[in-house]
């Protein structure tokens, strides 16, 4: 299924819909939760005995809020990590790789039979057309 870019960025994008629902939804219980301990205190409690008690029942729901949205955060690293790993890093790996692999263009060592002061002088070795090499026996010419 994660075999290429887009279906994990389709799964990391529908990842984090749903971590975020959870999130929104663990955010609705906790503020219900704190509205309903601050207007109903429970009777027979001390006014630090009820926070005690409140602060161990809606804190532990803001960590997994935190979670949760941490958790939405890190699908973009996931995706990100996915697809410079799998795609990008091996596709650049791949041109350097036939880079160094790619045969060099022959070059003429010397003017050529016919071609004695042909050129300017200090200009370098004359361009050849493609079939004047083909056509040409002597190899010991074009080598590099």
């Amino acid at each position: 299924m994660l075999d290429r870019p887009e279906m994990v960025a389709a799964w990391t994008a529908q990842l984090r819909r749903v971590l975020s629902e959870q999130a929104e939804y663990v955010a609705k219980i906790r503020r219900d939760a704190e509205a309903m301990w601050r207007a109903n205190p429970p009777e027979g409690y001390t006014s630090f005995e009820a926070w005690w008690r409140h602060k161990w029942v809606s804190a532990p729901f803001g960590e997994i809020q935190e979670h949760l949205e941490r958790a939405a955060e890190l699908t973009f690293r996931a995706e990100a990590r996915y697809r410079r790993g799998r795609h990008e890093i091996p596709a650049a790996r791949q041109q350097a790789k036939q880079a160094r692999q790619a045969p060099a263009l022959p070059r003429r060592t010397d003017a050529g039979p016919g071609r004695a002061g042909g050129g300017r002088a200090g200009s370098g070795p004359e361009p050849v057309s493609f079939m004047e090499m083909v056509t040409d026996t002597d190899r010991r010419k074009w080598s590099a």
